[in-house]
C-alpha cells in the first residue's frame, strides 16, 4: 500500500484518525505522534537513524506528527521494540512510535522539499558524501551552516566525557580546531570548532541525538552563536590545536600524558567503531555497546524485588539480601559498565505484579560475612557460578544484549525436543505462549509470551533448564518478532 500526501489534508486528517484507534501490524513505515511544535526534521530523522537506514519523512507539524520511513521493515521492528521498552524524547518531549498500517510512504516533493534535502543531507554523509557532492539539494542544506562552532550538551552523563573523546568523535567530520569544555546548570557542556562550517553541519546532522556510550552520554548539538573561540590554556578543559605552544595556566594542570594516552586507549573502541555506522549506532541505541574496563560508575546495584534475570546483561558476583528490608538486595556486577547495562534495561519492569526498582548503590562492592559469622544466608558469592554469560572478554553474547521484549530467543535445543514441548515448558511458567519458530536447524527457536512481564518470569524460571542429555537451555531476549 501507498501512502500519498497531497494538498487535501482532509484525506491525510482520515488516515491519522484510523491509525490512532487501530494497532498496525509491522511496517516500515512508522507513525510519530506528540512532536512538540518547533521539532526539526533533523530531530525526528535522529529517532530512527540508530536503527538503519531512514528513506522517507514526512512532517505534519500543524498536527504535531510525522511519519518515518525506514529501509527494512526489520529496522523498523527494531526501532519500535526498542522505543516500547524506552521512553522517546525529543527536546525532553515524550513522544509515541507505533507501525504505520501504510507499507510506503509516497510524499509529494514539493510539498515536503525541506524535509526531503535534510533527509538527503543526512543520507549522503551516511554514506560517506561531501559537499562536493554532484548533489545540489545536499550543497544548499550544508552550504547554509551558519558557524564552525558548535555547542555540545551531554544528557545522562553516566560516565565521564573528555575533550579527547570528543574530539576523537568530531574529528571523523573534519578538522577539528579548539574544544573549550565547562559545566553550566549542572550539564557538561562543551564548544567545539572545525576549521570550515560545512563540517560542523554535516557533524550536527549525523550525530545530534546519539550515545556516546551505552544508553547514556548523549549527544545535543546545535551551532553556537560564536563564529570563533579564543583559547587560552591547552589543559584538560580547553585545547586550541592549532597552537600547541599554549600554556596550561594557573591552576588549570595540563592533562598528564599518561591519562591522555589511558583516555585514548579507552576511547579507541569509539575510533574502531564508526559512529556513522548504522549497526554501530543501533548496538548503542540497544544497549549493546559495552566499553570493556571504561567504568564510569559503581559496579554495585541497589534492587528493589531482586529476581536473578539480572544477570542477562551481566554477570552478578555477589548478593546479599537486606537484612532489614527483605525484598531488597544489592547485587554486585562484575564492572560498572554492567550494572549500568542492567539498569537502564530493568529499571521500571514489572515482575511478579510489582515494579522493580534499580539504582546504583553507593558500596563499591558487597562484603562476604566474616568467617564463622552467621548471616543467615543473606549473602552469597556467584563469582565460580557456571551460570556466567560473559567470562569470555569479546564474547558474542555482548551482541546479543536487548531489553527485556516479550519473545524469547532459545539456545541448546536437543534434537528430539519438539515444539510441543517447548510450548508446554514454558506455559507451564504461567503465561501463554503466542507463537514459536525454529531455526538453524532445530538448534534455536524464538519464542513469544503474551507480555514482556511473562517473558521476564520464563526467562528467570527456565534459563539454564536441563532438557537431559546434558543440554541445557540458554533463554534471552530477543530483537525480533514472529
Amino acid at each position: 500500500m501507498m501512502l500519498d500526501f497531497t494538498a487535501n489534508g482532509n484525506d491525510s486528517s482520515k488516515k491519522l484518525r484510523v491509525e490512532d484507534r487501530m494497532e498496525s501490524p509491522p511496517s516500515r513505515v512508522l507513525h510519530i505522534r506528540k512532536l512538540p511544535s518547533e521539532v526539526s526534521e533533523t530531530e525526528v530523522i535522529a529517532l530512527g537513524l540508530p536503527f538503519g537506514k531512514v528513506t522517507n519523512i514526512l512532517m505534519l507539524k500543524g498536527k504535531n506528527q510525522a511519519f518515518l520511513e525506514l529501509g527494512t521493515e526489520e529496522a523498523a521492528v527494531t526501532m519500535v521494540n526498542y522505543y516500547t521498552a524506552v521512553m522517546p524524547q525529543v527536546r525532553n518531549v515524550p513522544v509515541f512510535i507505533q507501525f504505520s498500517n501504510h507499507k510506503e510512504l509516497k510524499t509529494d516533493s514539493t510539498l515536503n522539499q525541506r524535509a526531503q534535502a535534510v533527509l538527503q543531507a543526512v543520507s549522503a554523509v551516511q554514506d560517506g558524501g561531501s559537499p562536493n557532492s554532484d548533489n545540489s539539494t545536499l550543497d544548499s542544506v550544508l552550504a547554509h551552516a551558519p558557524s564552525p562552532v558548535l555547542r555540545i550538551i551531554i544528557d545522562n552523563m553516566f560516565y565521564p566525557v573528555t575533550l579527547d573523546v570528543l574530539q576523537q568523535i568530531f574529528s571523523k567530520f573534519g578538522t577539528v580546531m579548539k574544544i573549550i569544555t565547562f559545566t553550566k546548570n549542572n550539564q557538561f557542556q562543551a564548544l567545539l570548532q572545525f576549521s570550515e562550517p560545512v563540517n560542523a553541519q554535516q557533524a550536527r546532522l549525523s550525530l545530534d541525538g546519539q550515545n556516546i556510550y551505552n544508553s547514556c552520554c548523549t549527544l545535543r548539538i546545535d551551532f553556537s552563536k560564536l563564529v570563533n573561540l579564543n583559547v587560552k590554556y591547552n589543559n584538560d578543559k580547553s585545547r586550541d590545536y592549532t597552537r600547541p605552544e599554549l600554556p596550561a595556566g594557573d591552576g588549570q594542570p595540563a592533562l598528564d600524558p599518561a591519562m591522555a594516552a589511558a583516555y585514548n586507549k579507552d576511547s579507541s573502541l569509539l575510533g574502531a567503531i564508526n559512529p556513522m555506522s548504522a549497526a554501530a549506532a543501533a548496538a548503542a541505541a540497544a544497549g549493546r555497546m559495552v566499553l570493556s574496563g571504561h567504568s564510569g560508575c559503581s559496579g554495585v546495584l541497589l534492587v528493589s524485588n531482586l529476581n536473578e534475570e539480572v544477570r542477562v546483561y551481566g554477570d552478578a558476583q555477589r548478593v546479599k539480601i537486606l537484612y532489614n528490608k527483605k525484598d531488597s538486595a544489592l547485587i554486585q556486577m562484575s564492572d560498572g559498565n554492567q550494572a549500568q547495562l542492567a539498569m537502564s534495561h530493568l529499571n521500571g519492569q514489572k515482575m511478579h505484579g510489582k515494579i522493580i526498582r534499580v539504582t546504583l548503590s553507593k558500596h563499591q562492592a558487597v562484603q562476604l560475612p566474616r568467617e564463622g559469622l552467621d548471616d543467615q544466608g543473606l549473602t552469597k558469592d556467584f563469582t565460580n557460578s557456571p551460570l556466567h554469560r560473559f567470562k569470555k572478554p569479546g564474547s558474542k553474547n555482548f551482541q546479543n544484549i536487548f531489553p527485556p521484549s516479550a519473545t524469547l530467543h532459545l539456545s541448546n535445543v536437543p534434537e528430539d525436543v519438539t515444539e510441543e514441548d517447548l510450548r508446554l515448558l514454558f506455559s507451564n511458567a504461567g503465561g501463554i505462549v503466542k507463537a514459536f519458530k525454529f531455526f538453524q536447524g532445530h538448534k534455536m527457536a524464538l519464542l513469544q509470551m503474551s507480555t514482556v512481564e511473562e517473558a521476564i518470569q520464563a526467562l528467570m524460571d527456565l534459563h539454564n533448564y536441563d532438557m537431559g542429555s546434558n543440554h541445557h537451555l540458554k533463554v534471552s531476549f530477543s530483537k525480533s518478532t514472529i
